[in-house]
C-alpha cells in the first residue's frame, strides 16, 4: 500500500487524524471543541478539527461520513464527500447534519467523519459539436431501473 505525506498543523489538543484498522481506507478524525455541541434533530452544524493540512499537488483529502454513526444515530456529513483542496490551508470542517428525531451530543474528541486522501486528474472542458452516441442515451434518474 503507498503511502503519501500529508502535512499537519494541529492546534494544542487537536487529535491527528488516525486509521483503526490495517485495510482502513478513511482515517478517523475527531472534533475540536472545548464544551459538547448538540446538533438538533435535523440541524446542521461546523465542528472544527484543530487541524490544517498540507495536501500533496494532485491530491485531494474527501470528507466522509462514519458508517457508526450514520446507522445508529442518523449523523452523516452533509455535503458529502466533502473536499479539502491541494491549495487550502485554513482549519479543516466537518458540516455534519442530524437526520435523526432525537437531538445528537457531539463531545470533544469524538471521532466524527473520516477523511480519505485520494488522487485527483483534471479535466480540459471543450465545447463539442456532437457527443458520441452511447447505449444509455439521454435516460436520467432512475433509467436504469431500481
Amino acid at each position: 500500500m503507498e503511502e503519501v505525506v500529508v502535512a499537519v498543523d494541529a492546534a494544542e489538543g487537536a487529535l491527528l487524524p488516525s486509521y483503526h484498522s490495517y485495510g482502513a481506507s478513511g482515517a478517523d478524525v475527531s472534533a475540536y471543541l472545548g464544551t459538547p455541541v448538540v446538533v438538533a434533530a435535523g440541524a446542521s452544524a461546523l465542528i472544527p478539527t484543530g487541524l490544517k493540512v498540507a495536501i500533496p499537488e494532485g491530491y485531494e483529502i474527501q470528507v466522509r461520513p462514519r458508517s457508526g454513526l450514520a446507522l445508529k444515530n442518523m449523523i452523516t456529513v452533509l455535503n458529502s464527500p466533502g473536499t479539502v483542496d491541494a491549495d487550502y490551508r485554513g482549519e479543516v470542517g466537518v458540516i455534519v447534519i442530524n437526520h435523526g428525531i432525537e437531538p445528537f451530543v457531539i463531545m470533544p474528541g469524538m471521532r466524527i467523519a473520516q477523511l480519505v486522501l485520494a488522487p485527483i486528474m483534471r479535466a480540459q472542458y471543450i465545447v463539442a459539436d456532437m457527443l458520441s452516441a452511447s447505449s444509455r442515451g439521454e435516460g436520467g434518474f432512475g433509467h436504469t431501473g431500481v
